[in-house]
This record gives structure tokens, C-alpha cells and sequence, in this order.
């Protein structure tokens, strides 16, 4: 059995409010082309299909059109999970329309497929958080659990009245929801597992832009599902092999989505699979459709030089240039009339470092009220916070660093 693991596609992403959409389209062509060339049977998306709760319709049209040119008419099983940035229950309006064609979209930690004949599979047995599929042959055992907030999983799975599984720690709860799930596990079948979650120990990128406060929705390594053979993870935006003893990998974002990201190579992941044996997993690296730059210069003259070398060329470009003054809007302009895409010019001021740190750290508190905004949305369920909450919490940070520097 060969399965293809992808995730955090973010449709409708934008950079510093550049389009992506022609990336994205040439990401969903490649993929397509993977999944055929290599004869994959089952297609796993392991969340975060949209970068927001309300997406574009051009990145929601994307999307249906890629997941029709997989399924084939029902010959090829996709699965799909919710991410911390979709909207469940949009993402799961659409499944009366894709369910004829084999496609299982699956919102909330306890959402179930639904059982049926298709023209390649059939989906034989579904409850919450569990299918069973049999494709050409093969019984394929899949575990799932989309993006658990802790109110969605106190909303599905908290219906107890003992007091020790109430005071479990997240961790805890996604351990005991994934090992009452293997239950249903099958020794001479495949088993997988599908969830889009944070784990202890991954190598993130500020392209994710969420922080887990306290880290209280991490989840510990030791509780993710043992008998899994491959579980396959959406979240993080670094390819990358999570636990070789849980042999549990993040597909990672499938585009640069950040500054920091444009030294990592994007990929998907092929997997090789047979019943009771270690998985066979290949990465295949995907076209970098449009490279991220960062160009650190000594000066103006060395900056606008890099620009005529590089005129024409299709990059995002951020330039660091040294200087004891500000660059005046001319030159500015003359850089942007030979880079398209330039997204930011940021003068490196020579002198005064202490004025320098002050206006880092003015700059790192904006982002973390940013960052407060994104944990509460993904909260409760894309509501935005009041404002006067937002107020408290910069007032808070505030009073801190104010607290900081009088200590």
C-alpha cells in the first residue's frame, strides 16, 4: 500500500500581503503529478488546507479542483483533515458534494466518514475518529484526530464524571483518545493515524505564527499512538521525522512561507506499507516556485548593485542595509523598479545600539499581541477577542518589560 502524507498547504496565504495564489496553483499541479507518477493509493492532508477562517474563494475553488483531480472519479481515497487554521464546519460543507467521489473531510476530533462503495475503494466501517478502508486489496486502519482545541476536546471527549480523567493534562486526554482508538487496530491490517497537532520537540518556523501558551496544548511523544506504523502530522511548517519510535513525521508547509523558511527544502512524504512491518518512507522535495531572499549589505550602494544583478529574476527579497542614516525614498523607489517583489528594506543603523534594542523590543511586543490574537481565535473557534482583552493583555506585557528593566 503507498501512501502520500501532505498538509499545511494554507491556501490564500499571503507574504507581508504579496499574492501566493500562482505558487499554490503550480504546488497543486506538482502534487497531482507526484501522486500519479508514483501510483499512490491513499492521499492523507494532515490540516490547515486555508491560512484563514474565512478564505478567499480563489483558494477555496483551488482546493475542490485538486481534491476532484486526486480522487479520480473515486478511484483514489483522499483524506482530509481540519487544522488550527481552518473553519470546521466550512471545510465540512462541502462533503455532501465530495463524498460521491470517495473524499473524507473530517472537521472535529470526533467527525466520522461515511461508509460506501466507490469505484477503486470502499470505506467499510466508520465511527468517530476511526475508518476502516479496503483499497485493492489491502484493509487500511486510520486513527484521526483534527485539530483538538481544548474546548473542542472538552466539547467531544470530556463527558465524565471522574475527577482524575477531568484533571488530565492536554497531553494526557490526546493519549488516552488515541489509545482507546487503537483498540480498533488490526494486527494483519495496516495502521495509520492522521492528526494535525503540536508535539514536543519539533523544529518550527515563525511562519506558523501561533504560540502555545504555557505550553499548555503540547503534546509529549509518549503519548501519541503506539501501534501506529506511520502516523502522519500536519502543524508544523519543517518537514521532519518527529519520533522514530512512534515513527510519527510532520509532511510540513509545501511553499516558503517565511523569512526563516527559505532555507528549507518542502516536501511530501511517500510511504511504503505493509501489515506488521515498519514503514518505507521517502521524501520526494517539491519545486521552490518562488524563492524567499534575504540580502545583508554594507551599505546602499552594495544593495542597489544586487538589484541590477538580480533585476528581473522572480524572488521575494528582504534587504538588511548598513547605514547611519535613513534611506531616502528614491533610492527605495529605484530598488523596487528592478526587484518586483521587494518585501522589506530595512536600514541596519550604525551608532547608538541601546536607542537600536529599545525599538527591537517596541517591534517583538507588537508581534506577541499578534500572536495572543491567533491562540484565542484558534480558541474558540475564529472569534476575535474583545478589544478591551486585547488591551489588558498589551497592558500586561507592558507592565513586564517595564517591571524587566527596573530590575
Amino acid at each position: 500500500m503507498r501512501i502520500l502524507h501532505t498538509s499545511d498547504w494554507h491556501l490564500g496565504k499571503t507574504l507581508e500581503g504579496h499574492d501566493r495564489h500562482d505558487e499554490q496553483v503550480k504546488f497543486c499541479d506538482n502534487l497531482i503529478n507526484i501522486v500519479e507518477a508514483n501510483q499512490v493509493d491513499l492521499v492523507l492532508v494532515a490540516g490547515d488546507i486555508y491560512d484563514s477562517y474565512n478564505p478567499p474563494s480563489s483558494a477555496e475553488s483551488l482546493f475542490y479542483r485538486t481534491i476532484e483531480r486526486l480522487a479520480k472519479g473515486g478511484e483514489r481515497p483522499i483524506f482530509i483533515i481540519a487544522g488550527n487554521h481552518d473553519n470546521p464546519d466550512r471545510l465540512e460543507s462541502v462533503k455532501p458534494l465530495v463524498e460521491s467521489l470517495g473524499i473524507t473531510i473530517l472537521g472535529y476530533p470526533r467527525s466520522q466518514a461515511k461508509e460506501g462503495d466507490y469505484k477503486g475503494f470502499s470505506i467499510d466501517h466508520a465511527r468517530p475518529g476511526f475508518t476502516k478502508l479496503a483499497v485493492r486489496g489491502q484493509k487500511i486502519n486510520i486513527i484521526s484526530l483534527p485539530y483538538p482545541s481544548e474546548k473542542r476536546l472538552n466539547d467531544a471527549y470530556d463527558q465524565t464524571d471522574d475527577i482524575g480523567e477531568m484533571q488530565e493534562t492536554y497531553s494526557k486526554k490526546i493519549g488516552r483518545i488515541f489509545r482507546d482508538l487503537e483498540g480498533l487496530y488490526r494486527d494483519d491490517e495496516i495502521n495509520i493515524a492522521l492528526s494535525h497537532i503540536f508535539v514536543v520537540g519539533s523544529a518550527i518556523s515563525d511562519s506558523e505564527r501561533r504560540i502555545e501558551l504555557g505550553g499548555s496544548l503540547l503534546v509529549e511523544k509518549s503519548d501519541l499512538p503506539a501501534r501506529s506504523q506511520y502516523t502522519a502530522l500536519g502543524h508544523i511548517h519543517k518537514p521532519q521525522r518527529i519520533s522514530k519510535e512512534y515513527r510519527a513525521y510532520y509532511s510540513g508547509s509545501p511553499i516558503q512561507y517565511s523569512k526563516n523558511e527559505r532555507t528549507s527544502s518542502k516536501s511530501v512524504y511517500l510511504v511504503d506499507l505493509e501489515p506488521g512491518q515498519e514503514p518505507d518512507v521517502s521524501q520526494i522535495l517539491l519545486d521552490n516556485y518562488r524563492p524567499i531572499c534575504l540580502f545583508k549589505t554594507s551599505g546602499l550602494d552594495d544593495a542597489m548593485e544586487i538589484c541590477q544583478e538580480r533585476s528581473g529574476q522572480d524572488i521575494f527579497a528582504y534587504f538588511e542595509i548598513e547605514t547611519k542614516d535613513s534611506i531616502d525614498l528614491e533610492s527605495i523607489r529605484q530598488m523596487k523598479k528592478l526587484i518586483k517583489n521587494i518585501i522589506e528594506i530595512k536600514p541596519v543603523l550604525k551608532g547608538d545600539q541601546a536607542w537600536v534594542k529599545r525599538e527591537m523590543i517596541d517591534i517583538n511586543r507588537a508581534s506577541i499581541s499578534e500572536y495572543f490574537v491567533d491562540f484565542y481565535k484558534g480558541e474558540n473557534d475564529g472569534k476575535n477577542p474583545r478589544q478591551e482583552l486585547v488591551d489588558l493583555f498589551n497592558k500586561l506585557i507592558s507592565k513586564e518589560g517595564m517591571d524587566n528593566e527596573t530590575n
